[in-house]
């Protein structure tokens, strides 16, 4: 496995030649190779755990808070989830060389299009150290060689978990440089990387608002946004109340600081007086601090003195932490003018009994993932059945929502012809 003890450029290159061969192999060999990946995983847990354990005693020492605490994090049953996801992903329908379309010509050429791997896929990511194995196996199934760029926060985790995987996949053949690591050091290195013009296919970003400003300044290579999460639950006047306490509480409590964790709800007046005291109670048990409007907090009952006040910076916040903005509304359409002017567009959810409320709030929602009557944590490419996923792309080209296998695929035409020649 190429490291950042050779270079940046060096260490791209060798994912280049290496995402060469992998282009070549079938899909059976690089299934062996993620198989194998998963042993390693499991036969080398001790070695993982006590290197996730020195960046867990580091980031507590240096003030991580709980939310990100949680994401650094792997424990024994999370290590065997992350191999689980790898098997997953080899039993998934090989997406290299599938026919996406085809037709034959009136010149009697046959025309198909070719799904065909992206190359280099380079992924530059905060403290998550499950990413640099699901990255890995995603790129692997897809044709992809992957250079991973982590945190500082999480160097000693995503180096072991890197290497395991590197030797891993060389085990059966596939090139070691097809997983390759560079430290996650300084601005510079993410520039270098950032500017692999011909060398690095794409580049996926999984972080926050100056992650995303640094590629912006420098990147001359394609750039896939898995961005940041504000994410909104909406409560429309024909809700089913016990399912919005329900469906707001997992969005904002289950794991608060993933991108889908709800940020704001918005509450329908007709209802508010009646939801709000039920839903802030619920909260404020498990610990959630609440800013909110002046309606929301007259609406509040008891609890309302005890709310913080919302801002315009409130509604544009994604807290990562057990933080809750909360407005009211007057209309579907109010709510979703505020989803649309301060969202990020990843996910959405509506809570209502109206098919016309749904239909107006799906229409008119601009993000990724929109739900009707379901928590917004759902969004996760595993969840939907891609194995793992990347990221969540909030952009229109070249993919949107969750980033699986087939996302990371371009496509190539090929022809067949005997011996056609043009006039």
């Amino acid at each position: 496995m190429a490291t950042a003890q050779a270079s940046v450029s060096d260490v791209c290159l060798a994912a280049r030649d290496a995402s060469r061969v992998l282009a070549t192999l079938d899909g059976a060999t690089r299934n062996d190779a993620l198989h194998a990946m998963a042993a390693a995983l499991e036969d080398r847990a001790g070695e993982i755990l006590e290197a996730n354990h020195r960046d867990m005693e580091a980031a507590q020492a240096g003030g991580l808070g709980p939310a990100l605490l949680d994401r650094l994090k792997v424990d024994e049953g999370r290590l065997l989830g992350i191999a689980a996801d790898v098997r997953t992903v080899a039993s998934l329908p090989d997406p290299v060389g599938e026919t996406i379309e085809g037709k034959r010509l009136d010149n009697g050429l046959d025309v198909r299009r070719v799904r065909v791997p992206l190359g280099v896929v380079a992924v530059v990511y905060e403290a998550r150290p499950n990413v640099t194995i699901d990255c890995s196996a995603l790129c692997l199934k897809s044709g992809n060689a992957i250079v991973l760029r982590g945190s500082s926060t999480a160097a000693h985790s995503n180096a072991v978990l890197a290497q395991v995987a590197a030797a891993a996949v060389a085990s059966t053949g596939v090139p070691e440089d097809a997983v390759s690591l560079v430290s996650g050091g300084d601005r510079d290195e993410l520039r270098q990387l950032a500017t692999q013009d011909g060398v690095v296919d794409l580049i996926i970003p999984r972080g926050g608002e100056g992650l995303k400003a640094a590629l912006n300044e420098h990147a001359t290579v394609p750039v896939m946004y898995a961005a940041a999460g504000n994410c909104h639950v909406y409560v429309d006047r024909t809700a089913d109340l016990d399912d919005a306490v329900a469906i707001t509480h997992n969005a904002k409590v289950h794991r608060p600081g993933v991108c889908n964790a709800a940020e704001t709800l918005l509450v329908h007046s007709d209802v508010a007086a009646d939801f709000l005291p039920r839903a802030l109670a619920a909260l404020r048990e498990s610990g959630v601090e609440v800013r909110a409007d002046g309606r929301a907090r007259d609406c509040a009952g008891p609890l309302g003195d005890s709310l913080g006040d919302a801002t315009d910076e409130d509604w544009a916040t994604e807290y990562h932490a057990l933080i809750l903005a909360v407005k009211v509304v007057d209309s579907v359409n109010e709510a979703v003018t505020h989803v649309n002017r301060y969202g990020s567009g990843h996910s959405e959810a509506i809570v209502t009994g109206s098919m016309v409320s749904a239909d107006a709030f799906t229409q008119g929602v601009d993000a990724a993932c929109v739900y009707v009557n379901a928590s917004t944590r759902f969004t996760d490419g595993g969840v939907f059945g891609m194995g793992a996923e990347i990221g969540n792309s909030t952009q229109k080209l070249h993919a949107r929502g969750p980033i699986g296998v087939r996302e990371l695929t371009s496509y190539k035409f090929v022809i067949q012809g005997c011996g056609q020649v043009r006039e």
